[in-house]
């Protein structure tokens, strides 16, 4: 009996004992979507209750490394287009086409803290965090919505342009996508608390759902996603600046 409890705890040790960047790199390496496209609506509620809505189409592979989004609702949003290319060393490319100015805008490295139009969500937010350009510090386990769940402290390292101090993520144990997260400014002050809800689509965790609201500005943004393809191929030349002033067939 003692040798059979001791061959137990020699086989659980290695999860039991998983550093927060273990964890991290898990989720880094979970299996993604190499083409994911969907139709996206984010309601924006204010502090006095009144709501905005916005629709796009959204065209993305290799779990969002490229995204490009069109802007189809309201009429005073149409036409406008996002571009994203991320890449594992130097800063992210983003663009916006503004087709009242008929031009592009590069989204700066300064202006990655800045609201995407008018949204909860940052430019910041909508990249891919770099596994090695954050610290991964693992807090106690903790259970949400009956959901076992890792919490990790992430913190950027180094020079890393970041609008944040740390995020707090609650990470579901079993499928390793984030649950909730709670974000800080840089002086340490919550602002941003998160919930996600995801679906199981030919094998892979997709968003479904995102919840945002900014505690300090009492405002809030909720994001649906409908219409989901995954790995229906996507023609690579999409991803370019050239693409933004080109509006998909609905």
């Amino acid at each position: 009996m003692r040798s059979f409890i001791i061959a137990i705890i020699i086989c659980f040790s290695p999860i039991l004992s998983q550093t927060g960047y273990e964890i991290a790199k898990r989720v880094d390496e979970k299996p993604k979507p190499r083409f994911l496209s969907n139709k996206i609506e984010m309601v924006l509620k204010n502090s006095r209750d009144k709501t905005r809505t916005k629709q796009m189409i959204s065209k993305s592979m290799n779990g969002g490394e490229k995204q490009i989004m069109w802007f189809l609702k309201p009429k005073t949003d149409y036409g406008v287009s996002f571009l994203k290319i991320e890449h594992d060393k130097g800063q992210d490319e983003m663009r916006i086409w503004l087709p009242n100015f008929g031009r592009v805008r590069r989204i700066s490295s300064k202006k990655k803290g800045d609201s995407f139009m008018g949204s909860d969500l940052s430019y910041e937010d909508l990249s891919n965090r770099n596994l090695n350009e954050n610290k991964y510090i693992r807090l106690e386990d903790e259970t949400v919505d009956e959901i076992n769940c890792y919490v990790l402290e992430i913190r950027p390292i180094g020079n890393i342009k970041t609008s944040y101090s740390k995020h707090i993520s609650w990470i579901n144990k079993s499928t390793l996508v984030t649950k909730k997260e709670k974000s800080y400014d840089k002086k340490g002050n919550l602002i941003k608390d998160k919930s996600f809800d995801y679906i199981f689509v030919e094998g892979y965790s997709v968003l479904n759902y995102v919840f945002i609201k900014n505690v300090q500005k009492n405002h809030t943004t909720q994001v649906y996603f409908s219409e989901i393809v995954l790995n229906s191929k996507i023609d690579e030349d999409i991803f370019n600046e050239k693409s933004l002033q080109n509006m998909p067939v609905d």
